[in-house]
């Protein structure tokens, strides 16, 4: 099977989780969904969806200057992306119920 195409579906919802804790700018973002396992993650797919999901209203940007490079952009969720993410978790857990139960041996 192609993780890449599961990972269409549940890129939102990794993002906003990644969020939760600790805002970040864009190869922050993409370095800690890597580090949790999704390596596959494309940067474009990643930056995508940070545009996505500001557009959306879940996130609010700042700018944060650097003195070794281009100023960052970072990423926060607001609390439209808190409640997009609590929903988005609750969804999930029922998807993977499901899919647990369908793919359970007998």
């Amino acid at each position: 099977m192609d993780t890449t195409q599961l990972l269409k579906g549940v890129l939102d919802l990794a993002v906003l989780a990644v969020l939760r804790e600790e805002d970040g700018y864009g190869y922050d973002i993409l370095r800690r969904l890597r580090a949790a396992g999704l390596e596959e993650i494309g940067d474009a797919s990643v930056y995508g969806t940070l545009r996505r999901l500001f557009a959306a209203g879940y996130l609010t940007t700042y700018v944060v200057p650097s003195e070794e490079g281009p100023h960052r952009k970072y990423y926060a969720l607001n609390p439209a992306g808190r409640s997009q993410l609590k929903q988005g978790r609750e969804i999930w857990r029922g998807f993977a119920s499901t899919m647990d139960s369908l793919l359970q041996e007998s």
